[in-house]
């Protein structure tokens, strides 16, 4: 038997508990982490405290690597699923204790692209950093942006688009809130493989993101940045 399966979590401290809980998510233990976070609140942590310090700390560490070359999309996919799992957990406790939160995306694939793994590691990096995450899904016309922007009121709009056919569909939805005075509103971050820095400027975005791990660090940027202005 290997040490491995030694591990009891209820017996480890605090500290361990964290430490082998970042390992666990590292490693994508989906039913490990829900057991640390159930251990976590019965010690009588705050939701709170779980999500940043034990959840988004350990997702943090993914991230690093994901975007070092380390880790590849399979293993960070499961990494993001384990985070799932004590999400799922803290979600109504969080919703309770009116915890603050990072900010809010909507994200979404461009119409006539239908490609959404990219979108999907975003998203779950994105939640994996505290943020709240409307995903509405592949093929979306302006229409449907707009929809999800006046319903959710969120900082960051997120698009994505793999293929070069539909990469100038970013601007139309961009060009259309510029008409309709709301771009200023908004936080608008894109990515995909076919896109660069260059596009993300000739079209009017705020930023574009390279992969999953950029575009949480961009986020946590930006809205730190319009929080600083609104207090200032």
């Amino acid at each position: 038997m290997s040490d491995e399966e030694d591990i009891v979590l209820s017996e480890l401290n605090d500290d361990e508990l964290v430490e082998q809980m970042f390992d666990d998510l590292y490693d994508g233990l989906k039913e490990e982490i829900e057991e640390g976070v159930n251990i976590l609140l019965e010690r009588g942590w705050t939701p709170y405290d779980i999500l940043t310090k034990a959840l988004v700390g350990g997702m943090t560490i993914v991230g690093h690597d994901f975007r070092d070359g380390i880790l590849f999309v399979p293993e960070v996919l499961l990494a993001a699923n384990a985070m799932k799992g004590g999400m799922h957990i803290l979600k109504p406790l969080l919703a309770e204790t009116g915890a603050p939160r990072v900010g809010k995306m909507v994200i979404g694939t461009v119409k006539g692209d239908i490609h959404d793994i990219g979108k999907n590691l975003v998203s779950m990096m994105m939640e994996g950093a505290g943020f709240e995450v409307v995903d509405i899904g592949i093929n979306n016309p302006v229409e449907n942006y707009l929809e999800a922007l006046e319903t959710e009121q969120p900082d960051i709009l997120g698009m994505s688009a793999l293929l070069t056919t539909t990469m100038p569909y970013m601007k139309v939805v961009i060009d259309t809130l510029v008409e309709q005075g709301l771009r200023e509103d908004y936080i608008v971050l894109v990515g995909g493989a076919p896109l660069n820095e260059e596009f993300g400027k000739a079209i009017g975005a705020d930023a574009y993101c390279r992969d999953a791990a950029v575009a949480v660090e961009t986020a946590k940027d930006f809205v730190s940045r319009k929080h600083n202005q609104l207090a200032g």
